[in-house]
């Protein structure tokens, strides 16, 4: 029986789906389970919440119940609001970071790969900044800035630069010697050119593997700074100053911890699922031996 082309592609995809799903179960898991989170974040007004910032003292500290799932904080806020509000902070934090600091480090590592004049000089500057653990960092870039959202994520982009330029400098200074770019090269073909069409193609695949990672990252440092009182603004809900908040009132009261640290190990771990997948799924070696 022959099968006509618009009843070939639905047959075409789901073989594709489930050959994907058999050879990378951990990119299809992580994958689904970062997508429940990001539909979290942004369905959260209409998954029974309430104003996250909205304080009731009369009601501080109750247990998780039918009327409060998660309970109550010490000034009365609905937890269970705050924390689906918080995975909002949490998934832009990381998002931002990952493509902006991805960005900046491809481009840095594509010019001082490329460029023997700037390698010298940038990668001392890099290996300088990797020198500091990106926490103390991001801590030190804060403290010269007012507590916001932009400011968290400049800072951390900042810390997370010099991986990604590392990484490509490493994969381009082993390009460079390829044939196919020194024929490129002897044919006259221009710089730009030749970084755009032989260079930088053969980076995404490391690069987003690290960017994932990188994403992964840049949600525990948020947690860390906001935890420590050098992040986001107490006004702003996110998971490191719900737990923040809750630290005092962990014996008493453990749901205040445990509720969004959950959320933040699941996240963080759906997209090291991914990363994990795509780094299976990109690299041929592993391919061939799978």
């Amino acid at each position: 029986m022959t099968l006509a082309p618009a009843e070939i592609a639905p047959v075409v995809q789901r073989h594709w789906l489930g050959e994907t799903a058999r050879r990378h179960p951990t990119l299809i898991i992580g994958v689904l389970l970062l997508l429940s989170m990001a539909a979290t974040a942004l369905l959260a007004p209409y998954l029974g919440t309430v104003d996250p910032v909205a304080v009731a003292p009369v009601k501080r500290l109750r247990p998780p119940s039918e009327l409060y799932w998660f309970g109550t904080d010490s000034y009365g806020r609905d937890v269970y609001s705050r924390t689906l509000y918080g995975a909002r902070v949490s998934l832009t934090v990381g998002l931002s970071v990952a493509i902006f600091g991805t960005a900046l480090g491809l481009a840095i590592g594509l010019l001082t790969g490329f460029v023997r004049l700037l390698d010298f000089v940038v990668m001392r500057v890099m290996d300088a900044l990797m020198s500091v653990p990106p926490v103390l960092l991001a801590i030190a870039l804060m403290a010269l800035t007012k507590a916001s959202l932009g400011n968290v994520i400049i800072a951390i982009t900042l810390s997370e630069v010099p991986r990604v330029a590392r990484l490509v400098r490493g994969v381009v200074l082993s390009l460079r010697e390829q044939p196919f770019v020194e024929a490129a090269v002897a044919a006259g073909t221009p710089f730009f050119r030749t970084l755009w069409r032989h260079i930088l193609p053969n980076t995404v695949a490391p690069v987003l593997v690290q960017a994932t990672y990188i994403c992964a990252s840049a949600m525990i440092t948020e947690a860390v700074l906001s935890f420590i009182g050098a992040g986001t603004p107490p006004q702003i809900p996110s998971w490191g100053n719900i737990m923040a908040e809750g630290r005092s009132y962990f014996q008493i009261r453990p749901y205040l911890i445990i509720f969004p640290g959950v959320f933040l190990s699941l996240t963080v771990l759906a997209v090291n699922l991914v990363g994990d997948g795509m780094r299976d799924a990109l690299d041929p070696r592993l391919a061939r031996r799978m």
